[in-house]
């Protein structure tokens, strides 16, 4: 099992920004976090940060054939990434959209993911905990 894991914008602030929304885990103890409950479970995972989302759509072209599953944090890109989404649905790998944050009871403009549609499932408001729950859905299927 191969997953590809995409963290957008801001996402290399987490610890400095808003820890009362995303928490005081730094951005590198949430990789270790995710490498090591992949690891445990025989899950390779290659995870990838860009603040520019001309990045993220090519990591998400370049993916094809090679990984089993994508999960994505797509930051701000939510709630306006047409071209995230039509990045996704062009490669046809199973997504999972994830967030630390409750999306859904932050500012109204968050409540909104342009990017869910074009994925299998949506995992909010889970912390670090959302990555888990993605990798367990690959690992242990419907």
């Amino acid at each position: 099992m191969r997953l590809l894991i995409i963290n957008g914008p801001n996402l290399n602030m987490l610890g400095i920004r808003e820890a009362e929304v995303y928490g005081n885990i730094s951005y590198e103890e949430l990789s270790k976090f995710i490498y090591e409950f992949a690891n445990l479970n025989g899950v390779e995972v290659k995870i990838f940060h860009s603040n520019i989302e001309g990045e993220i759509i090519n990591e998400i072209h370049n993916s094809f054939g090679k990984f089993d599953g994508i999960i994505i944090n797509p930051g701000a890109y939510t709630h306006y990434s047409y071209a995230i989404h039509d990045a996704i649905k062009s490669v046809n790998i199973p997504t999972i959209e994830v967030h630390l944050s409750n999306i859904y009871s932050r500012e109204e403009y968050r409540r909104k993911s342009v990017i869910a549609p074009s994925c299998v499932g949506q995992i909010t408001g889970l912390g670090k905990y959302s990555y888990i729950l993605a990798i367990a859905y690959f690992t242990k299927g419907e």
